[in-house]
């Protein structure tokens, strides 16, 4: 009986990996090895960077929020504490959206938290 190597399924593997790799320079994107490990890495480093996002949008959030409560005489940490005292939910990204879109609705939000 002859020796089956699996053809088909072996091209249609490989096909997938340097589909995945296409746009990477050199030999990254047109030999299986290099390209699949390529891939694998840049997968890897996408799933990274979303987590990674989320972290960095948040940061940016809090600095606006920070910025625009100092210019009350706040603080940040002061600031969420007195929210979360007056059960007043708003997340950070509505807060940040708030203070660069509509000051004087921030300015009345922090008013009726320090009050």
């Amino acid at each position: 009986m002859p020796r089956a190597k699996g053809g088909v399924k072996t091209r249609k593997s490989h096909n997938k990996w340097l589909e995945l790799s296409k746009g990477h320079r050199g030999t990254r994107n047109n030999v299986y090895k290099k390209a699949r490990e390529q891939a694998e890495r840049s997968l890897a480093e996408s799933y990274k960077g979303r987590k990674q996002r989320k972290r960095d949008f948040r940061r940016l959030w809090i600095v606006r929020i920070n910025a625009a409560v100092r210019q009350h005489g706040l603080s940040y940490n002061t600031f969420m504490g007195l929210l979360k005292e007056k059960n007043i939910e708003v997340d950070r990204k509505m807060l940040s959206e708030m203070a660069i879109n509509s000051p004087e609705q921030f300015a009345e939000l922090v008013k009726q938290v320090q009050s």
